[in-house]
């Protein structure tokens, strides 16, 4: 079994409602056909009901449509948010035509009202426009001031990793981070990781380089952020710096780091930065024809989950299942 049906079959029971706003794209209305036939979340499309039908012909039983122009509750959701932001500057109107007509806000503001547990978005939206919403409306969580983004990765094939499963972070959001905000991926990567699998998250802080064997300012970067961790985040296994064939390869890691208890067994790879963690989770997708669920989102208090452009019906459908799993996340 895959990770991805395993995932699927533990979000059966926990009847979450996952909101998705772009119903102007079909692979989002295939999705939430496929996502409600399995049983894996009741779906909420936003958007006109005759028009959505109009353009798609799916059967649509048990899928939940609703409307900004006429939703008995979109005043109240307009309300709230002008309080929310109008010591920000957000007039009234502008409010009211953000919630109304950017469906992304309005989906986050159904999840602020309770009314839905999570959204899915960014098949045809950046990530910025998905993640703006989430962050102005369900915050950060407590304790947590960084938002990062995760790759679920299921490789074909090999014994690497938790038999071919990782997390790959931070590969969606942040750009070019410090050793602090380094260390603190790493920490809700570990997290989502166990989150998913159930199983024990090692993480392997990446470089060019293993324990210092190249000088350069981008290595001295990721040893302070494993010094950090170590010390702020204790029960963590986490080691580094070292190279990626030290971090999965055990015949390696002899040669390089014998004595870490992570190298050659490492199923969470923290990148050093947005280049490294793009770069290396679409190498591994398309070369080793393995499966990328993503990018995950962690540290917002409600989960708002973004979408590779280039996604299918069947990477949609699993994040849908992984935002059900972190809907129970404590």
């Amino acid at each position: 079994m895959s990770i991805i049906d395993d995932i699927k079959i533990r979000a059966k029971y926990l009847k979450k409602v996952i909101v998705l706003p772009e119903s102007e794209d079909e692979r989002i209305v295939a999705s939430a056909v496929k996502a409600t036939r399995e049983g894996i979340a009741d779906i909420i499309l936003i958007g006109s009901e005759d028009k959505i039908k109009e353009i798609h012909s799916f059967d649509f039983e048990d899928i939940k449509f609703i409307d900004p122009e006429n939703y008995e509750k979109t005043k109240e959701l307009i309300d709230d948010f002008y309080l929310m932001r109008k010591e920000k500057g957000l007039t009234y109107e502008e409010a009211s035509k953000l919630v109304k007509e950017n469906y992304i806000y309005f989906a986050c503001m159904l999840v602020n009202k309770g009314i839905a547990d999570g959204v899915v978005s960014g098949a045809s939206h950046s990530s910025s426009d998905t993640l703006r919403p989430a962050l102005q409306i369900l915050k950060t969580k407590e304790k947590n001031d960084l938002v990062s983004a995760f790759f679920l990765m299921d490789v074909p094939n090999t014994s690497y990793g938790e038999n071919g499963v990782f997390v790959f972070s931070d590969a969606g959001l942040n750009q070019n981070p410090t050793s602090e905000e380094l260390a603190s991926i790493a920490f809700s990567s570990s997290k989502s990781f166990e989150l998913l699998t159930g199983r024990v998250s090692k993480v392997a802080f990446l470089s060019h380089s293993t324990y210092s064997s190249a000088n350069h300012s981008d290595v001295t970067k990721v040893e302070k952020a494993v010094k950090i961790a170590k010390e702020k985040y204790q029960k963590m296994i986490c080691d580094g710096e070292m190279q990626l064939d030290a971090a999965i390869d055990q015949k390696i890691a002899k040669i390089k780091c014998p004595s870490s208890i992570v190298a050659g067994r490492a199923n969470t790879l923290i990148f050093p930065d947005l280049d490294a963690g793009n770069i290396g989770y679409k190498l591994v997708e398309r070369l080793a024809n393995a499966q990328a669920y993503g990018p995950i989102t962690q540290g917002i208090k409600k989960p708002v989950n973004d979408l590779s452009r280039g996604c299918s019906v069947d990477d949609i459908v699993g994040v849908i299942a992984i935002t059900v799993l972190q809907c129970e996340e404590k």
